[in-house]
């Protein structure tokens, strides 16, 4: 049933200003639609919905993954150079060089934004 219809990420956040500023200026994200305290971000075929909650940061699994295909070490430098810090963890069967998680052919990342959210970007 919902096999054929897109679906997107849903982040919850504290601070919209400071959610706002990470992901458009860190993450480079453009939005889509801005409803004040909600704004909806396009990302390649998806949408990315951050909004505010009085329930921010409470999530302490991976709440989005973007796909950056070839561009992966290309965007992981440019999270480098804004400074944006990494996440590191000891996962089963993986490797780590540096700040990449390597996991049989894929490799990722985790960042979190103002709030605790857990996002990773991966190669595949």
């Amino acid at each position: 049933m919902l096999g054929k219809h897109d679906v997107g990420a849903t982040i919850a956040v504290s601070d919209i200003a400071a959610a706002r500023s990470f992901y458009e200026n860190d993450l480079g994200l453009e939005p889509a639609t801005d409803m004040g305290e909600a704004v909806v971000y396009s990302s390649g075929a998806s949408r990315v919905l951050v909004y505010r909650s009085d329930f921010a940061g409470t999530n302490k699994a991976t709440a989005a993954t973007w796909s950056a295909g070839e561009d992966f070490d290309s965007v992981v430098d440019d999270l480098h150079r804004k400074g944006v810090a990494f996440e590191q963890y000891d996962l089963p069967g993986a490797s780590r060089e540096g700040d990449i998680h390597t996991i049989g052919e894929m490799r990722g990342v985790w960042v979190k934004d103002p709030d605790g959210n857990i996002l990773s970007i991966v190669d595949g």
